[in-house]
C-alpha cells in the first residue's frame, strides 16, 4: 500500500503527507566560521540575531533565522564531482533590486561567478567562502502561471540553460530607464544544451 499525498488545502488527513508551508531555514557548516557570518552579512545583508564561537543565527526578515552556521574546526574541502546540493535561491523584487544589489556588492569585492537570462529567471550565482554557492534571481514573469507555461514552451525545450549576459551591460539597462519586461527578456539564440555552462 502506497502512500497518499495531500494538497494542503484541507488541512492534515489520517495516512496522506500534509505538504509544510514554507521554506524556514538552511544551516551550513563551516571551519571559516568568522569568514562565513562576514559573507552573509555582506551579500544577503543578513543580521546576526544570536551568536557565538560555536553558533550562529541570521536572518534578513522578519523570521527568526533563516540560515545557520555551525563553527566545526578541521573540515575538508568540498570536491568537485560528487552528488549533493547545487545551490540556494533567493528572489527580488525587481530586476533593479537586483541589479543594484549587484553594484554594491561588486564595489565590495563580491562578485558573481556566472549569470545568466534562464527564461523563468534571471539569475546571478555567487559562491561563498566554503563555495557554497548561491543564485540571486528575479522572476521574469509577472504571474506564476505565466511562469510555469515557459516551462512547456517551445523556447524552453529548445534551450533548458538560458543565455549568459554581461551584468554591467544590464545595469547600465536598468539605470537607464528600460522597462522590466524588456529587461527581462531572454533573447532568442537557439538550441543550448548543457556545453560551457560554468556551474560546477
Amino acid at each position: 500500500m502506497g502512500t497518499s499525498f495531500n494538497d494542503g488545502s484541507s488541512g492534515s488527513t489520517p495516512g496522506s503527507i500534509t505538504p509544510p508551508i514554507k521554506l524556514a531555514h538552511i544551516v551550513l557548516r563551516t571551519s571559516r566560521y568568522e569568514e562565513m557570518l562576514a559573507w552573509y552579512q555582506r551579500a544577503l545583508r543578513m543580521r546576526v540575531v544570536f551568536g557565538n564561537e560555536v553558533l550562529s543565527f541570521l536572518t534578513y526578515d522578519e523570521e527568526h533565522h533563516r540560515l545557520a552556521i555551525l563553527n566545526m574546526a578541521g573540515l575538508a574541502e568540498q570536491p568537485d564531482g560528487i552528488c549533493g546540493v547545487h545551490h540556494i535561491a533567493f528572489t527580488y523584487d525587481s530586476m533593479s533590486s537586483l541589479m543594484e544589489n549587484y553594484a554594491v556588492l561588486r564595489d565590495e569585492g563580491v562578485k558573481p561567478v556566472y549569470v545568466i537570462n534562464h527564461g523563468p529567471t534571471t539569475s546571478l550565482y555567487y559562491a561563498d567562502p566554503d563555495g557554497n554557492q548561491l543564485e540571486f534571481q528575479v522572476e521574469n514573469f509577472a504571474t506564476v502561471e505565466e511562469g510555469t507555461e515557459f516551462f512547456y514552451s517551445d523556447a524552453f525545450k529548445e534551450n533548458p540553460i538560458g543565455v549568459e549576459f554581461d551584468p554591467d551591460h544590464l545595469l547600465a539597462r536598468v539605470r537607464a530607464g528600460e522597462s522590466e519586461e524588456d529587461l527581462r527578456h531572454r533573447p532568442n539564440i537557439g538550441k543550448r544544451g548543457m556545453e560551457g555552462v560554468e556551474l560546477r
